[in-house]
């Protein structure tokens, strides 16, 4: 049993292969199959840049495919960076991070609430598309801190918790991130359709 996973994000790749454990499926990304994953995410929203990554890649390897689109809404900019998180500005996390917690430099702790959001797509090559949403609020933090994680993990504070995401234990993230949310949801629909899938291709 094969599922393709469409991301090249390093941080993903790790994250994913421990939330989709369960299925005891064998994980398979682009450049496993000899591809380049050049889907533009310019949709208006999560689940439009979702559907197109596992649409494009499952109809391109003829396997079944999970991708992800998430972001962080912040409400004191109007949930922005939202869809575009990825693009916030030039350059890797650390600096994105920077940039974010520069534009909420004067902004005060009651308002610096937010949330991480993930809409998982899963796409047979018959074109068949179901998606699955998650989501984890917190708090825009005044400045980065921990190691672990990716994006703006750092920036992400959890009151409940007292610390960001990027110093949780990775098991703790792994029950509790919006990603871990989306992917529980998921999981049935992947137990569902993976026999399928492996049925289709028996000689």
């Amino acid at each position: 049993m094969e599922l393709v996973i469409a991301t090249h994000n390093p941080g993903k790749v790790e994250e994913l292969g421990l939330l989709l454990a369960p299925l005891n499926a064998r994980l398979r990304y682009p450049p496993d199959l000899g591809l380049q994953m050049n889907v533009p995410e310019d949709g208006p929203g999560y689940a439009d840049n979702a559907r197109q990554k596992a649409l494009t890649l499952a109809r391109a390897t003829g396997r079944l495919t999970l991708a992800d689109d998430s972001g962080l809404e912040v409400d004191a900019l109007n949930g922005a960076p939202g869809v575009r998180s990825a693009r916030y500005t030039p350059g890797h996390d650390a600096g994105r991070v920077a940039a974010l917690l520069a534009h909420l430099r004067d902004v005060p702790w009651e308002r610096r609430t937010a949330r991480f959001r993930c809409v998982v797509a899963i796409a047979t090559p018959a074109g068949e598309l179901v998606t699955t949403e998650g989501t984890c609020e917190g708090v825009i933090a005044f400045e980065p801190a921990g190691e672990g994680g990716f994006g703006y993990d750092p920036a992400f504070y959890l009151p409940g918790y007292g610390c960001t995401m990027a110093q949780l234990p990775q098991e703790e993230k792994n029950r509790i991130s919006h990603r871990a949310r989306a992917i529980e949801k998921a999981l049935p629909i992947l137990q569902r359709l993976l026999p399928s899938r492996r049925l289709e291709s028996a000689p």
